[in-house]
């Protein structure tokens, strides 16, 4: 095992199993060093006892380091991988959903209020099996988590450009999360709206808002052309510092979500794990399509994804339902004219047309 291989693997893993952010970062800081020093020097620097001394590097990433040029698995990673490298969930549940996906339609970087770059998360999403993988950094309201403004938005569709370049086939759809304004509007410039190729729209305030005017709020987002998926609906939280359900009508909501080709997004941070099974089998009777997401905030995190299989399988979602099953072509076609995929049309579809710039 390379060095850098094994720097990154524990960082997936603590990433995968919540641990903190510093912990993580002397990892993924101890990979871009070893990553920018040459072999020959790495493997001097071990021999001659002066690696720890290279900025960026402590003593158990120094010791990483060591234990995998000498041919070993780094204790490290052996301890990490028997504590925290097994499966997420229990037995089959969800696992044939999960291999049907292609992508993840909701995750974060460091340009907003993620822990690593677009290239890492990009990568990790590759490497978990994905065809791609959609950029959904925050909308510039929630400057909490630094949401975009409208020019670092535009900056970095030029980034997502180069990283596609980079990492074809693998593609990395061009996307926001966007706040849902307390009027139900949406928290970006139309225009620069339409020229991404998904929009997630998610409520991050005033979440105790009285259910009827909540219920108007979420059904002028899914009305809007430009939203393809409602997040977090309720905008639970069920560890840490728990949050109770947003109050809203759900018939309502979920009926406007079919009728208007927006997703119904089953997001699988375990977290939230929202919504709620009764929520999502009403989801389902209302004929609502869904989205699994990560919602990922660092690459580890991306592996969340089967909490939300397990989850829909539970609810008996079909996979046809699911937008994360189509190929990237099929999902862009899709958020550009609300047509279904024509192998997963059971007849014919209204159109919604984005409008455009």
């Amino acid at each position: 095992m390379e060095p850098v291989e094994a720097l990154e693997r524990i960082a997936f893993l603590l990433e995968r199993q919540g641990a903190v952010t510093y912990r993580v970062q002397a990892f993924r800081t101890a990979s871009e060093v070893i990553r920018g020093l040459s072999g020959d020097e790495v493997r001097r620097r071990a021999a001659n006892g002066t690696l720890a001394r290279v900025r960026g590097l402590g003593p158990k990433t120094t010791r990483v380091v060591e234990e995998a040029l000498s041919g070993e698995v780094p204790g490290y990673l052996a301890r990490l991988t028997e504590e925290a490298g097994g499966p997420l969930v229990d037995g089959e549940r969800g696992v044939r959903l999960r291999r049907a996906l292609r992508g993840d339609c909701h995750l974060h970087s460091d340009w907003s209020d993620g822990g690593s770059p677009v290239e890492a998360m990009a990568r990790t999403a590759r490497g978990l099996g994905h065809d791609w993988c959609v950029l959904t950094d925050h909308s510039p309201r929630l400057t909490v988590a630094r949401g975009l403004s409208p020019d670092r938005l535009r900056a970095q569709l030029s980034l997502v450009a180069e990283v596609n370049a980079q990492l074809a086939p693998f593609r990395l759809l061009t996307g926001i999360e966007c706040d849902i304004l307390d009027d139900g509007e949406l928290d970006q410039e139309p225009e620069l709206l339409a020229e991404l190729d998904v929009v997630v729209a998610s409520v991050h305030s005033k979440l105790r808002m009285d259910a009827r005017p909540m219920t108007r709020r979420l059904l002028a987002a899914v009305r809007n052309p430009l939203v393809d998926v409602l997040g977090h609906c309720t905008g639970r939280q069920i560890t840490g510092r728990p949050r109770p359900e947003s109050r809203f009508d759900a018939d309502e909501v979920f009926a406007a979500c079919a009728d208007h080709h927006t997703a119904v997004e089953i997001n699988c941070r375990p977290d939230r794990l929202d919504p709620p099974r009764r929520l999502l089998r009403q989801a389902l009777e209302a004929g609502a399509l869904f989205s699994i997401d990560s919602d990922a905030h660092a690459p580890g995190q991306l592996d969340w994804q089967i909490y939300g299989c397990a989850r829909a399988e539970e609810c008996d979602v079909p996979p046809e339902r699911v937008i994360n099953t189509w190929t990237a072509r099929q999902l862009t076609s899709w958020t550009g004219t609300g047509r279904m995929p024509r192998k997963e049309r059971p007849g014919p579809a209204a159109s919604r047309p984005r409008p455009h710039p």
